[in-house]
């Protein structure tokens, strides 16, 4: 068969058939009295090998190596293939990704393109004071999608970094809560708290949706978040994960100030009160629990917080009725 016919039927150019011919890896059986090439049914069937090899990714010489070596082990070049395959793909979606996010931003011109380009790849340094101006600009300066700061705070461990990031997604709109709300569902336990950190900052109605189902969430961090947050807002619902937080001492003082805050409305006041004392009640609430509860029932107002306390004061262990009878003097003077 003819170079011309070797072509039109394996779909490789005359030209890359010459090309393998002087890399040496194919070679036309023979040649007519005319000189012209012709292939053999076996040259025609190497051509095949060749290209079914390269569509794995393999490199001409890698190619040749494979045909002509009968040592050759492909175990290891294949291990090799998929590492670059994959690095490849991960370089591949990364593009893409900050294409679709630069696209989202709705560039005027190619200054915005540039900006947005700018900030994206300012928010991936590796300097903290590079990504904390980065968050800042994302407001005051240079929009950038929403998704692109939920990435970053999620991903962030610098604190005054994950502020700025977390500030900046405050001010985005509507969206961010949705986005946020996948890293609740994440496997690892960091971004599953900067995630409630950061639903906890936004001030609309979705976020405090997601706060009220996070206080179910099997991640106790996530659920003590979610109750501060609800706390600050008023919401009820944030009760009884606030009084369990005093008692186990997570985060008991910003829960107590967080019971305190809701017990300025005077339909909460008895329940947080009722709470509290109910707690006293057990009989494996330690002194360290004893005292603590003291020191939340002191803003809670009413006749029931008073009676706990004046019951406290004569407590069996002195730093309790200490801190009971301190209290006591303290509501009496206001």
């Amino acid at each position: 068969m003819l170079i011309g016919d070797v072509a039109r039927r394996s779909g490789v150019s005359a030209r890359m058939l010459r090309h393998y011919e002087s890399l040496g890896l194919v070679r036309p059986t023979g040649r007519t009295e005319s000189g012209y090439r012709r292939y053999s049914s076996e040259d025609i069937r190497r051509i095949f090998h060749i290209e079914s090899l390269r569509s794995l990714g393999l490199s001409l010489r890698d190619v040749g190596r494979a045909l002509d070596d009968p040592g050759f082990a492909p175990a290891e070049l294949v291990d090799d293939l998929i590492r670059q395959t994959r690095d490849r793909i991960a370089a591949e979606t990364e593009l893409l990704t900050r294409l679709r996010r630069i696209g989202a931003a709705e560039p005027a011109g190619w200054e915005d393109v540039l900006q947005t380009t700018a900030l994206l790849q300012a928010l991936g340094s590796t300097s903290a004071g590079t990504r904390q101006r980065a968050a800042l600009s994302a407001v005051e300066e240079v929009p950038v999608p929403v998704e692109a700061l939920v990435e970053a705070v999620l991903s962030e461990s610098d604190p005054n970094v994950a502020g700025a990031l977390r500030w900046a997604l405050a001010q985005t709109g509507e969206d961010g809560p949705a986005l946020l709300a996948e890293g609740l569902d994440s496997p690892a336990a960091e971004v599953r708290k900067r995630a409630v950190q950061s639903i906890a900052e936004i001030p609309n109605d979705e976020a405090t949706a997601l706060l009220r189902n996070a206080l179910t969430h099997s991640d106790i961090v996530v659920r003590r978040y979610a109750a501060l947050a609800l706390g600050a807002r008023g919401v009820a619902d944030a009760v009884p994960t606030l009084i369990d937080m005093v008692v186990e001492e997570g985060n008991d003082a910003d829960a107590a100030d967080a019971l305190s805050t809701l017990a300025s409305d005077p339909t909460l006041a008895d329940r947080i009160a009722t709470g509290l004392v109910d707690c006293l009640s057990r009989d494996t609430m330690g002194s360290s629990a004893r005292r603590r509860l003291a020191q939340a029932l002191a803003d809670i107002p009413g006749t029931t917080p008073s009676r706990a306390l004046a019951d406290l004061s004569h407590d069996e262990d002195r730093a309790v009725a200490l801190t009971a009878t301190y209290i006591l003097q303290l509501r009496d003077a206001r």
